[in-house]
């Protein structure tokens, strides 16, 4: 077999290893996942008639705070879930399995794109889970396009996967499983400082720079703007640039830390 047939059937392998992971184990899948749900209905229905009033300036309209706060727990989904991700790759690395791993004849990069892989199906299928909620509870999109529903599942999957090589770095980075968990809390707070839940602008002006240049704002406002037809502005090239920044970084980092012979 040729190198990338190898490649390709190792990490096949480690996906299906990956995939039964989850399976067997699915409390932290459960937890990273009913979070967001919960915060949803949360703000929708404690907080959603507060915050649509401060929102538009006028009466309160819990059915267009719905419409604005569904794209931001979408992305913040994503952000939750790649938690597991680092944890499960530290658990590797702390467990002995990768020892063994590196004694066998497979490509060495199987096992970071089985995690890999593995990590954005489950955040795929989460997204789609939170997002049948916000659709029970109101979310509508009758606007959109074919192709604009297209480029805001692409947008989901390529922020999924930039985020779950940041987790992977993490996880290699952590001494133990606890570690890995506290390393990659950012990925579930930057979300609370982004426009998930309310305009920037209507921030206090220090505060809105921080809000503004993080990878959570541009890729909540590109889906809104895909999702609701609202301005997009410079937002999708930003969401483009941080999600291929992030790629790339977690990615070197990653296989840097791997490939490093243990101690």
């Amino acid at each position: 077999m040729s190198s990338l047939a190898l490649a390709v059937r190792d990490s096949n392998t480690m996906l299906r290893r990956n995939l039964l992971h989850a399976r067997r184990y699915p409390s932290m899948t459960l937890n990273l996942l009913l979070t967001p749900i919960m915060m949803l209905l949360l703000f929708v229905y404690i907080f959603g008639d507060v915050m649509s009033a401060g929102i538009g300036g006028g009466g309160a309209n819990r059915a267009d705070y719905i419409a604005y706060i569904v794209p931001g727990i979408l992305i913040m989904t994503i952000g939750g879930t790649t938690i597991g991700t680092a944890v499960s790759v530290s658990m590797d690395m702390t467990e002995g399995i990768i020892a063994r791993f590196r004694t066998m004849a497979i490509h060495r990069s199987s096992v970071l794109v089985g995690h890999v892989v593995g990590s954005v199906l489950q955040c795929v299928m989460s997204v789609v889970l939170v997002g049948a909620v916000g659709v029970a509870i109101g979310f509508r999109s009758t606007d959109a396009t074919v192709l604009e529903w297209l480029a805001a599942f692409g947008l989901l999957a390529f922020f999924a996967m930039s985020l779950t090589w940041i987790a992977v770095g993490m996880g290699l980075a952590s001494p133990n499983a606890e570690a890995a968990s506290n390393n990659a809390t950012p990925l579930i707070l930057l979300p609370f400082l982004s426009s998930a839940f309310i305009p920037v602008e209507t921030m206090p002006g220090w505060f809105q720079p921080i809000a503004e240049y993080q990878p959570f704002t541009p890729a909540i406002e590109t889906l809104r703007g895909l999702l609701l037809g609202t301005e997009i502005g410079n937002s999708g090239w930003l969401a483009l640039a941080w999600c291929l920044g992030l790629a790339v970084l977690g990615y070197f980092w990653s296989t840097s830390k791997f490939n490093r012979d243990p101690k």
